[in-house]
C-alpha cells in the first residue's frame, strides 16, 4: 500500500507554466514506474508521462517538448514540469505508482488553462 498526494495544480493562462508534485508514503524505487495521468470532463483517463525505476521516461505525443517528468532520487517525490500550457491541457491530473499490475492513485489535482 502507498499513499500518493498531488500538489501544484491551479489556474494558469495559455502559454504559462505549472509544476505538479507527487509525494509518496514510501520509497519511489519500490515501484516499477510512477507518473501522471489526466482526465478531462467527458473523456477517458490518459497517460501523460511516466518514469520507470531505471530512469527512462515516456510522454504522450501531445505533451512532448512541453512537459518534463523528474524524480527526487534521495526522496519520495515525482514532479511534472508543464510549460507552454494550452487550454486543451485542462484536466484533473492524477499521480500513479505501479508494482506489476497493481496501480495506486492519488486523489488528483485540477489544472485549468484559461485566459
Amino acid at each position: 500500500q502507498v499513499q500518493l498526494v498531488e500538489s501544484g495544480g491551479g489556474l494558469v493562462q495559455p502559454g504559462g507554466s505549472l509544476r505538479l508534485s507527487c509525494a509518496a508514503s514510501r520509497n519511489i524505487f519500490d515501484f516499477n514506474d510512477m507518473g501522471w495521468y489526466r482526465q478531462a470532463p467527458g473523456k477517458q483517463r490518459d497517460l501523460v508521462a511516466s518514469i520507470n525505476v531505471g530512469g527512462s521516461t515516456n510522454y504522450a505525443d501531445s505533451v512532448k517538448g512541453r512537459f518534463t517528468i523528474s524524480r527526487d532520487n534521495a526522496g519520495n517525490t515525482v514532479a511534472l514540469q508543464m510549460n507552454t500550457l494550452k487550454p486543451e491541457d485542462t484536466a484533473i491530473y492524477y499521480c500513479y505508482a505501479r508494482i506489476l499490475r497493481h496501480y495506486s492513485w492519488g486523489p488528483g489535482t485540477q489544472v485549468t488553462v484559461s485566459s
